[in-house]
């Protein structure tokens, strides 16, 4: 899918999970203030991630554009969503996990209403 990460740049095993390629097909990628990472955008803050958080395997998805916050896979986790404070110091940046994509995509449409 176009604007996403390639296989060769995503961590052994992982797959895009079917509810997220869904949410980007049908085009809903703006919740403000959450919105999907695509392209270079994205490639570099897979990067970054890695380069501030050596210790953790992440796969960033989306970014709030009211602070640093950034929603990501989490393979420390099990898969989960966890929401990364970039720029935390290391240790600090963690600050919420949602059991799955659906869960965090429910908390993203709350957070568009509370945003307006």
């Amino acid at each position: 899918m176009a604007g996403l990460l390639t296989p060769a740049d995503l961590p052994d095993g992982f797959e895009y999970p079917r509810q997220f390629i869904r949410v980007v097909e049908l085009g809903l990628t703006d919740l403000e203030p959450w919105r999907i990472v695509e392209g270079e955008e994205l490639a570099l803050l897979l990067d970054g991630l890695g380069q501030r958080y050596p210790t953790r395997t992440l796969v960033p998805f989306a970014r709030r554009i009211d602070d640093d916050d950034v929603a990501c896979w989490d393979f420390d986790r099990s898969g989960r969503v966890s929401i990364i404070h970039d720029f935390a110091s290391p240790g600090w940046e963690q600050q919420a996990e949602f059991d799955n994509f659906y869960a965090w995509l429910r908390q993203a449409v709350e957070d568009l209403i509370e945003y307006d």
